[in-house]
């Protein structure tokens, strides 16, 4: 019975040499027609959470990231809820017998490590006994966990939002992160950077076409569009608690433009 069901998720799936694969004793088969990424469920996901993503680009800790006002405070704290968020994701990946999410599980996405080294960074080497997940956080982990056992195809939704997300992102935010706070050599941005993912455009190509090529109804492909926006709603539920220190840094830097101004620096 596994064995089927680990056909039904993974028959036009292609891996690529280059990309590892984490799936255990699944067979895989080669794709003999490629799919497009405009089109199957990618293309569903991509058009229903146009709205959604606007939403999350424009909150105003985003915007404020994005002209580099972020702090370092605000900033660790992101990286504090990422890691919770994560660490729920990919655990329910680790434990579910969902053969359609065990096909978009590749180790180059996977996030704990890296977090774990920005984690290491902020707070030192005790830093698992110095953090707790945030209101926000909790109410994302809450539904990952609600997700993986009861509908575990759903994680499909978290896994297109955070991870490709993250690797569209990633260089941007990073870097902005690293220019705006001073961090040298990679220090507290290491979950930015996906470094078994040479080019992440083909990247994100394959799992686009692995993405079309799961077996799913047209109830089930529906769903994941609505977890999707779900998952966007959890996201600008972290970045809304964050506001309130990137209005303070907004501020901060007026008050301080002022002054330089006005002689007063």
């Amino acid at each position: 019975m596994k064995i089927v069901k680990l056909l039904v998720g993974l028959q036009a799936c292609t891996f690529p040499s280059s990309f590892s694969f984490v799936t255990q004793n699944a067979p895989h088969r080669r794709h003999q027609t490629p799919v497009s990424s405009q089109s199957g469920l990618a293309l569903m996901l991509d058009d229903g959470t146009r709205k959604s993503h606007s939403m999350a680009q424009n909150t105003q800790f985003v915007t404020g990231f994005f002209k580099g006002l972020a702090n370092r405070d605000s900033y660790r704290s992101l990286v504090t809820s990422l890691y919770f968020v994560y660490k729920s994701m990919e655990e329910a990946m680790d434990s579910t017998a969902e053969a359609r999410v065990q096909a978009l599980d590749y180790p180059a996405l996977r996030r704990i490590p890296s977090l774990k080294k920005d984690m290491e960074f902020f707070y030192g080497k005790n830093w698992p006994s110095q953090i707790l997940p945030s209101p926000a956080a909790k109410a994302y982990v809450a539904r990952v966990q609600e997700v993986a056992g009861t509908k575990p195809y759903l994680l499909v939704a978290h896994q297109y939002t955070r991870y490709l997300g993250d690797l569209f992102g990633g260089q941007m935010m990073g870097g902005m992160a690293s220019r705006s706070l001073n961090l040298a050599n990679g220090d507290g941005t290491a979950f930015y950077s996906f470094d078994d993912i040479p080019n992440a455009k083909d990247f994100i190509t394959e799992w686009y076409t692995c993405l079309n090529g799961l077996e799913l109804t047209d109830e089930q492909k529906e769903e994941i569009v609505d977890e999707a926006n779900r998952v966007f709603d959890l996201n600008i539920g972290i970045f809304q608690e964050l506001e309130g220190s990137a209005v303070k840094a907004m501020l901060t830097l007026a008050v301080n433009s002022l002054k330089s101004k006005l002689g007063f620096v």
